[in-house]
């Protein structure tokens, strides 16, 4: 291992920082822990520390290191839409558990409302809101997240997750207790600011037939199942759709389905994923990321946007 890639993965934590997470999350708190059991992808170096926080009080306490050291820091969902890379991640992982994964749906008059945690499974929440009747929910059915990183990414699919949002709050290291903002929503993409942490979110659907509801649900997540490799571990698509066209039409078009780098494999089912089907490391997934995308643009002059967030630290020794 080299001299840069030996600093880039040594921890930034001190001894004091050890035990200040100690007294915060007790055993819940884990150093030097890989990431890859966390993600989608089943990829990912160690954490210098990965802590599952349960209350607020807890994620507050934690932004206040970070702030005063000035310790990196990071959160991770159900880790469908992030590449850790091999080296791992310095400072402090932490995912949200607890308190931060309740789920409260309501009727209250012509509206179903939803108060759900920012670790609250997507799935768990189209269930429930499905069942009392919420109008529009299958467009944010099957997505594998949860609702916090559904929120930052503006999930969806004919309807995005910010048509539905009532209220957000969020953490910060310069702001960590518990506060309402305003956030915009684009594209696979909000105005949400990188150090804030989706604590909790409110979704109001309009109320209707709570049959045809899940009828329309259970069709949409029967078609997905059927097109997409959701039995081998990957993040989802990987690509975001350039205007007008389909990330996976241009990758098919250009040749790519099936192409391989190690254990890394893009879906023959679904041009747009890459699935691990054995083996793979982050290293063959950005490989293999960079020549889908090089081939598209060289055939067909589209910069393919990526979709899902590489973190961490990258290196060529695995």
């Amino acid at each position: 291992m080299s001299l840069t890639t030996d600093k880039a993965v040594a921890s930034l934590l001190r001894d004091d920082d050890r035990a200040v997470l100690r007294e915060i999350f007790g055993e819940r708190v884990r150093f030097d822990e890989p990431l890859g059991p966390y993600t989608s992808w089943k990829i990912g170096g160690p954490a210098d520390a990965f802590a599952v926080v349960e209350r607020e009080e807890e994620l507050a306490a934690a932004m206040r290191l970070c702030f005063k050291r000035r310790l990196p820091w990071f959160v991770i969902g159900s880790g469908s839409n992030v590449l850790v890379g091999d080296g791992g991640m310095r400072g402090i992982v932490v995912r949200l558990g607890g308190a931060f994964a309740e789920i409260d749906a309501r009727v209250d008059g012509d509206d179903v409302i939803v108060d759900a945690g920012a670790s609250a499974g997507m799935a768990a929440v189209t269930a429930k809101a499905a069942t009392l009747g919420a109008v529009g929910i299958g467009s944010l059915a099957g997505i594998p997240g949860t609702v916090g990183g559904s929120l930052r990414m503006n999930a969806g699919t004919d309807r995005e997750m910010g048509d539905f949002v009532r209220s957000v709050w969020v953490q910060s290291p310069g702001k960590p207790d518990p506060h309402a903002i305003t956030v915009q929503y684009f594209y696979r993409h909000t105005t949400l600011a990188r150090d804030a942490v989706v604590s909790r979110v409110t979704l109001a659907f309009e109320r209707g037939d709570p049959k045809s509801v899940r009828d329309e649900m259970q069709a949409r997540l029967v078609r997905r199942k059927s097109t997409q490799p959701i039995a081998l571990p990957n993040a989802g698509s990987c690509f975001r759709n350039p205007e007008g066209d389909k990330a996976a039409r241009l990758i098919e078009a250009a040749g790519a389905k099936g192409w391989r780098v190690g254990g890394a494999e893009v879906s023959p089912l679904h041009a747009n994923f890459i699935n691990n089907v054995g083996g793979a490391t982050a290293r063959d997934v950005a490989t293999l990321l960079a020549r889908v995308r090089r081939a598209v643009h060289e055939q067909f002059g589209v910069e393919l946007q990526l979709e899902v967030h590489l973190v961490g630290v990258f290196i060529d020794e695995t």
